[in-house]
């Protein structure tokens, strides 16, 4: 595995508790358990670890659970002999666990691991030592682990799905890494991260008004960093303005999150005319943000025919871009 350093947006206080635990653990070898949902950033921790501990500068080995087809698993975590099976190398093959000795080896999609190899893990674990496929002998290992996961597993647990003694083997030092939208602190710092990153990479010069930076701060984010990430990348490759506004957001990122002013009924009105007031300023807020009656339609919910029709009603058709409506 390349060792490259990483750096950790960490504003918030749950990324500040997770930084601040890693670095209590540093030089000691206990299991640590990552779990959170998908692109949070496990393996971006993962790689943290190992660039802080005391292990940095020996092997580390990255394993996914859930790619590698099971008849094929146990060789390839713990190698094979000379004619252990058919097509197998004439001279055997060293497994993953040997080519992490004196590192840390990182399973990820533990829970993907079935029993069967869940209970021949748990034993390298325990007596330090494995056995390749077809080899009688016992081969001492000095390994790390480090593993992840999106899923449950106290529950796979419960359910009979994941072995409980390799569960507290695994689960010595828990880090879990909260979602995106609970670390909104996070999310205008990443934004800036990621378009250095990018204006690095492609040789641009993009930046971010501090509208639409606090407009993304605002967001669920359900990709979590990696959609985030996606969105600036995406922004400094197609965007052609210098300078990303809160109107150049994609529709999705913009709908439901109208920030240009609350739409408000003042006193007792008619039903009729209360509708009508709150309409056009519904209307006419998100006119002043988006500019455009595709970029309204698509925030509504509604078909652009109908925003401009209403845009008229209300005579509130100046300065916004029709000819969209076209395409």
């Amino acid at each position: 595995m390349e060792n490259k350093h990483v750096e950790i947006i960490a504003e918030s206080p749950q990324m500040k508790k997770i930084i601040k635990t890693i670095e209590y653990i540093k030089d000691v070898d206990s299991s640590v358990l990552i779990t959170g949902e998908s692109g949070t950033g496990k393996e971006v921790i993962f790689k943290y670890i190992c660039q802080t501990s005391r292990r940095k500068d020996q092997p580390v080995v990255k394993i996914n659970c859930g790619a590698i087809p099971e008849n094929l698993f146990e060789s390839e975590l713990f190698g094979y002999e000379d004619g252990a099976f058919t097509g197998a190398r004439k001279k055997g093959k060293i497994g993953l666990f040997e080519m992490a000795n004196h590192g840390t080896l990182f399973l990820d999609e533990i829970s993907e691991m079935s029993l069967e190899m869940q209970v021949k893990l748990l034993r390298a674990i325990q007596e330090r030592e494995i056995f390749r496929v077809g080899g009688s002998q016992n081969i001492p290992v000095d390994v790390r682990i480090i593993s992840a996961t999106n899923q449950n597993l106290e529950a796979l647990v419960e359910e009979g799905k994941f072995r409980k003694d390799l569960f507290y083997r695994l689960n010595v030092i828990r880090l879990e890494i909260p979602p995106l939208r609970e670390r909104q602190e996070d999310i205008i710092p990443l934004c800036y991260h990621f378009l250095d990153v990018f204006n690095k990479k492609y040789g641009k010069n993009k930046g971010l008004t501090v509208k639409a930076a606090k407009t993304l701060a605002h967001l669920d984010w359900p990709g979590n960093i990696r959609e985030l990430e996606n969105l600036v990348e995406n922004i400094v490759v197609l965007e052609p303005d210098d300078v990303m506004r809160a109107k150049h957001l994609q529709a999705r990122y913009c709908k439901g999150h109208i920030q240009s002013g609350s739409v408000t009924v003042e006193g007792i009105l008619p039903y009729k005319v209360a509708l009508e007031q709150m309409e056009r300023q519904l209307l006419e807020n998100t006119k002043n943000q988006f500019g455009s009656t595709r970029k309204i339609a698509a925030v509504l919910g509604v078909n652009q025919s109908t925003v401009s029709r209403k845009l008229r009603q209300y005579h509130l058709d100046d300065a916004v871009v029709h000819h969209e409506e076209k395409s």
